[in-house]
């Protein structure tokens, strides 16, 4: 029997769905929760999904933070997996303790709409720490006028705490967030993400690509390949980097030239292949 959907889809419901005051906390709860994936899931395909399906749910967990609601199609077009894949992929990382997906309607027609997900703080056994009793209450699981009358004053509460070290808090989030730059595609930079956790090396792994995709027309600046191709070439780059990383290969002159060799080879072989050429302009 399909339960009832009792949470409505608004900004109110989103805050009282939150578990984190700042973004430092939620991004160093995702920290551990890669590091617990890497240990404890043995499939390395499975595992590199997991991990960049968590780093889109934080990339668009800031607003409200640790909570999104991208529906399902979205979330498979940004990874370039089915629907039904990004399914049992949330299921995991509920079974994990890791999110939490909670059903919502709209208020125009009260039709259910994209699931709320919720990044979960970590649990005391990943931590190590002693048990915290865990509240009853469940937030925001209603948003009717009663429920909400009775979230106001803790949220001005911690509106109030905010705004009493928005200076200084504000300008340490800002030096400290590792933000992926714009310009990187979402693809590759949920693939390198789920090795490395530092925004610059995605960035500097991706400048590879731009570097090594010569410009073969001067007088229009036509490059060897679309930026279609050169996402294509990049994930398979990477994935072929990742393989010699993963058997012990020695990179004497660092990991970027080494990567650089990948891709130059990679772009040689594919820029005289009619199929690859024609089927990605």
């Amino acid at each position: 029997m399909k339960k009832r959907i009792d949470v409505i889809a608004n900004e109110e419901a989103y805050d009282n769905l939150s578990s984190f005051i700042e973004r430092e906390e939620m991004n160093k709860t995702v920290c551990v929760y890669r590091d617990t994936i890497r240990m404890s899931i043995k499939p390395t395909d499975v595992q590199a999904r997991l991990i960049a399906l968590l780093e889109v749910l934080k990339r668009h967990s800031c607003k409200h933070i640790g909570v999104s609601y991208m529906c399902k199609n979205t979330i498979a077009d940004k990874l370039e997996v089915s629907y039904k894949t990004v399914q049992r992929l949330m299921n995991k990382l509920e079974d994990l303790g890791m999110i939490r997906q909670v059903p919502m309607k709209r208020k125009k027609d009260m039709m259910q709409t994209a699931n709320a997900i919720i990044i979960l703080p970590v649990k005391d056994e990943m931590t190590g720490k002693p048990p915290v009793k865990e509240s009853k209450k469940c937030p925001a699981i209603k948003t009717t006028t009663s429920f909400l009358k009775q979230n106001i004053k803790s949220n001005k509460r911690k509106a109030v705490a905010q705004s009493s070290h928005v200076d200084n808090s504000l300008e340490n989030s800002l030096k400290q967030a590792n933000f992926v730059a714009y310009w990187v595609p979402d693809v590759f930079s949920n693939l390198v993400g789920s090795f490395y956790e530092k925004a610059e090396t995605i960035q500097e792994f991706w400048k590879v690509i731009k570097q090594c995709n010569k410009v073969v027309d001067y007088s229009t600046n036509k490059r060897a390949f679309t930026g279609k191709q050169e996402i294509k070439i990049g994930t398979k780059a990477f994935k072929e980097f990742a393989m010699k990383v993963k058997s012990g290969v020695k990179m004497h002159k660092g990991q970027f030239a080494y990567f650089n060799g990948i891709v130059n080879k990679l772009m040689n072989n594919l820029y005289f292949d009619a199929d690859f050429m024609d089927n990605l302009n």
